[in-house]
């Protein structure tokens, strides 16, 4: 995906979903390509953001970290997003028949990586006290209203069984971001947790 591409693609799963979703589904997108044309830059802003934020600006609660530690802690997060961008898309994959949909890896991939497009962008705003909170909580619920509205479209779950689907799902999504930001503090310290990515943000 070409970066003009790639900032259509943001603007219009973030603006016009309902219209981008269908298109989406129609495409052919090998795992590898959606990765290094998508998510390993959108997974990028959060990482870089909360890198500058807790490298040189600091948070309200705990200052700053030496910027070694920021950097590595930086890294850890977005290695583990990556990761579990794809562990979020063998769930999505395996819980699909529950739901009445079928089961497609690269379309659970896509679906995931394109419903977490909101928090990546608000990422970027890690770096501002107080209401990068608030940005956070209406990324996370615009995520599961995009995966809701994907669903029955990428996955074949019935529009009846989506919220249902959705909310297995988020469930999921909140275990593995309590293990990460748990991983995170342990290795790093509780100012790292901001590191996270999307992940901790879905």
């Amino acid at each position: 995906m070409n970066p003009m591409n790639l900032v259509t693609r943001v603007i219009n799963i973030l603006l016009q979903p309902r219209s981008e979703w269908p298109a989406i589904a129609d495409e052919r997108t090998d795992p590898a390509k959606l990765y290094l044309g998508y998510v390993a830059i959108l997974a990028a802003l959060p990482a870089v953001a909360s890198f500058v934020s807790t490298a040189f600006v600091g948070s309200l609660a705990g200052g700053r970290l030496g910027t070694g530690v920021a950097l590595q802690a930086a890294l850890t997060g977005y290695v583990l997003s990556l990761g579990t961008v794809f562990v979020l898309g063998l769930v999505a994959d395996a819980l699909a028949p529950r739901f009445g949909g079928r089961r497609a890896l690269d379309q659970a991939l896509k679906l995931v990586a394109y419903s977490l497009t909101a928090s990546w962008v608000a990422g970027l705003f890690t770096f501002l006290p107080v209401v990068s909170w608030l940005i956070t909580l209406l990324a996370g619920l615009y995520c599961l209203y995009l995966f809701h509205l994907g669903a029955p479209l990428l996955m074949k779950v019935p529009e009846r069984e989506a919220i249902g689907y959705t909310v297995a799902l988020f469930a999921v999504a909140i275990v593995v971001a309590f293990l990460i930001g748990t991983l995170i503090a342990t290795m790093f310290g509780m100012r790292a947790i901001g590191m996270m990515g999307a992940i901790g943000r879905f």
